[in-house]
């Protein structure tokens, strides 16, 4: 029979979603820490972590949203929470000897790779960036350092030929979550012990912004090909096209054909088909002309929007 822990849940974002629901189907969650409200889209209205309209929904008793967990009375209310273990999942704060000492079992991270690789605020979209072949999950006690502590265990899955950083994102939630709760199980009964990482192997997956998206065509068409795939969802890659930005989603290599950096020297069912740096090519499937929503390779080449011949990029 499992022993239910009192469990203080931090987390954020969607990726964090499925531990929650998992743990507070089998452990009592008696507070929620995420992110404030914050404005979002284009009509900038206040918008919650989906964590919290998780929490809600789920009626956990303590939900707190600080800006910051150096405040005393963030500590004393979370001390008083009396919790076994806290769990963060993409918190998106540092937390401090302070914090990482009030429960008795410790804080239980769950991180998007196979650490000691890609420790930092953007695992999944690393592993697409850098061509990982295999990612993962890890779950790990928590130290003062960034993605250091000992792991309790990991999980591993094998990348798709055109997988996303989105699309990793969605395999590796679920995966978290149903591994989160082994080690917690583990960790209560002995039979999960803490390992240090590897002194070797270990690289930062930095955090990403908008600018990071732009493709330079001069790169070989692998590079590219990634560089697209890593960024959709979010920041999203882009080119410029006619003065204009063009955002560009998911691709794939177009093993066998040719072309010029930047040149468009095909469009059909697959997309539009752009030539890289080393001289191969690569189909772009997804894109975002400016004023319209995203495409797909079928509407764009019955919409005619782009032309054979033009050349993407300045």
């Amino acid at each position: 029979m499992t022993h239910r822990l009192r469990i203080v849940f931090m987390g954020s974002p969607d990726f964090a979603v499925p531990s929650l629901r998992a743990l507070h189907a089998r452990h009592d969650v008696v507070g929620v820490v995420t992110q404030p409200d914050r404005p979002k889209g284009r009509g900038k209205k206040m918008a919650s972590p989906p964590v919290k309209i998780v929490a809600e929904e789920l009626g956990v008793p303590s939900i707190l949203q600080p800006t910051t967990l150096r405040r005393r009375e963030v500590r004393d209310h979370l001390a008083a929470l009396e919790a076994d273990c806290f769990v963060v999942v993409a918190f998106g704060q540092i937390l401090r000897p302070k914090i990482l000492a009030l429960p008795r079992l410790g804080c239980v991270n769950v991180h998007g790779s196979l650490l000691p690789r890609h420790r930092g605020p953007a695992p999944i979209q690393w592993a697409v960036l850098d061509g990982d072949r295999r990612s993962g999950v890890t779950i790990m006690l928590m130290d003062e350092g960034i993605d250091t502590g000992p792991m309790l265990l990991a999980r591993s899955i094998e990348a798709e030929a055109c997988e996303t950083a989105g699309s990793l994102h969605d395999r590796l939630a679920p995966l978290g979550a149903s591994a989160l709760l082994e080690a917690l199980d583990g960790l209560v009964s002995g039979t999960v012990v803490p390992k240090a990482q590897p002194e070797t192997g270990a690289t930062h997956a930095r955090m990403l912004n908008k600018s990071d998206g732009a493709i330079d065509w001069t790169w070989p068409a692998d590079r590219v090909d990634r560089w697209i795939r890593g960024m959709d969802p979010w920041p999203g890659s882009f080119t410029d096209l006619g003065g204009a930005r063009l955002k560009l989603f998911a691709s794939t290599l177009a093993m066998g054909r040719r072309g010029e950096p930047g040149l468009i020297s095909a469009i059909d069912d697959r997309g539009i088909l752009v030539g890289a740096g080393d001289g191969a090519a690569l189909w772009v499937t997804q894109l975002q002309l400016p004023g319209r929503k995203r495409m797909s390779a079928e509407a764009l080449a019955a919409g005619r929007a782009i032309a054979v011949g033009t050349r993407l990029g300045s």
